[in-house]
């Protein structure tokens, strides 16, 4: 259920979102990233994910967000829970009025790199880092490092 622009703000305001990361790596151990272009975040590189929606399962959730980020589906039984991560943002998706505070549940996911079809929405760039390079770099969001120390 997508809410409109009021209600959302309202939501964000209080209370934290409840999100899926996608820690996906491929065949060589890369780890995949997206250049986000939406607040909160905007600009670096992220892991995919989104947000839970009222009355959707983890398992359907997961379902979904795999075919919207990465443009395949994948059951969550594919997975490996990695576990919950608190990521507080002075921002939120529509400026800087309200902070966000986002309870990411994040699962390791294993892919073959061909079989995505990586859309461009919430990012407009992807690319597969090795985790060493991906810990060093400054345009690497600090959530996303997170996943790796």
């Amino acid at each position: 259920m997508f809410l409109d622009k009021s209600t959302f703000t309202t939501v964000i305001d209080s209370t934290p979102l409840v999100s899926i990361d996608l820690v996906v790596s491929n065949e060589n151990g890369e780890v995949l990233l997206g250049k986000r272009v939406n607040r909160p975040a905007k600009g670096y590189w992220f892991v995919p994910g989104g947000r839970i929606q009222k009355n959707e399962s983890l398992a359907k959730a997961f379902l979904r967000l795999t075919q919207e980020e990465l443009g395949k589906q994948y059951s969550i039984k594919e997975a490996t829970l990695q576990g919950p991560y608190d990521h507080f943002y002075d921002d939120f998706v529509f400026g800087d009025q309200v902070s966000t505070h986002y309870v990411a549940i994040a699962y390791q996911l294993q892919v073959l790199q061909s079989e995505l079809e990586l859309p461009l929405g919430q990012h407009n760039e992807y690319a597969w880092l090795a985790v060493s390079e991906l810990t060093k770099s400054s345009t690497v969001h600090q959530h996303t490092k997170l996943y790796f120390l």
